[in-house]
């Protein structure tokens, strides 16, 4: 990494990996202040858009040494895309992070084409938003931290054997709950930000309906925030609406579920739902 995104991002390499389906990684490593794998190996939070998200999360890895509210040690992975097509990382998530078969919600589709009359997207964009959505395989990408990325962290950078944990928000969210709801063994905690559960009939719900009585011992933290649900977006009241009709049904299981909410908008409550996943999740 340059001296200048050195000084931005302390402690942070960043290197670029295929998956066995062909598509382009980029990863940003963040390792505790002081970390020394010889003597003490943290455990790994993976956090997803990391295009976006890197920025905001990754400097928070600070909170290890806060002397109010310290934070269990852990290395920060964050996983974005390389290359030219880090430029069109909004649309290429709804690739990887939106679970296989998810409908497409009118109010997304009114969301997305309201950005197209406003000038926010091109046509082309816009076509080309949608399309991705009709095609996902949040299922491969999950194969892929699991099975292929986590084992380049654990040999590059000496990890814990245990006490892994996963971040996302908006359809990152959206992938949280879906992976908690396939049982993976990886993450010992998983938090879902203002999870992109837009329709009512989405995959979530019929994971939760298979997995019957059983539930995951995996901890899972929820946030939503108020401005989505008070405010006058169709788009966001859905996602708040939905993701509550999962939390209510998950915690009448009296299961390792926890939520909050934060007094963010959609766009602006990334780093606030982080930060309330690692006080919740992983305080010492």
């Amino acid at each position: 990494m340059s001296t200048m995104w050195q000084g931005c991002l302390a402690d942070t390499d960043y290197f670029e990996l295929r998956s066995s389906g062909g598509h382009d990684y980029g990863v940003w490593v963040t390792t505790p202040p002081g970390y020394d794998p010889a003597t003490t190996q943290a455990p790994v939070v993976y956090v997803l858009d990391g295009n976006w998200a890197v920025g905001m999360t990754a400097p928070l890895i600070v909170t290890q040494k806060d002397p109010m509210h310290q934070i269990q040690p852990y290395i920060q992975v964050s996983v974005g895309y390389a290359g030219e097509e880090a430029q069109h990382w909004d649309r290429l998530r709804n690739r990887d992070l939106v679970p296989p078969g998810e409908p497409i919600a009118k109010e997304l589709i009114d969301a997305v084409e309201m950005g197209f009359q406003t000038g926010a997207r091109t046509r082309e964009e816009t076509d080309a938003y949608l399309a991705e959505l009709r095609d996902t395989h949040a299922d491969a990408f999950l194969s892929f931290l699991t099975a292929e990325l986590h084992s380049r962290i654990e040999r590059d950078y000496g990890t814990a054997t245990s006490g892994h944990g996963l971040f996302g928000y908006s359809y990152g969210g959206l992938f949280s709950l879906y992976t908690w709801l396939t049982g993976c063994t990886l993450f010992e905690s998983i938090g879902a930000g203002s999870p992109g559960v837009a329709s009512e009939d989405s995959q979530v719900f019929a994971q939760l309906q298979e997995m019957g009585d059983s539930q995951p011992a995996v901890k899972l933290h929820v946030t939503l925030n108020d401005r989505e649900l008070l405010g006058d977006l169709a788009i966001y009241q859905s996602l708040t609406k939905n993701t509550a009709t999962l939390l209510h049904r998950l915690t009448s299981r009296s299961g390792a579920v926890t939520s909050a909410v934060l007094r963010e908008t959609h766009v602006t409550g990334l780093q606030a739902s982080f930060l309330s996943y690692l006080r919740t999740c992983r305080a010492l």
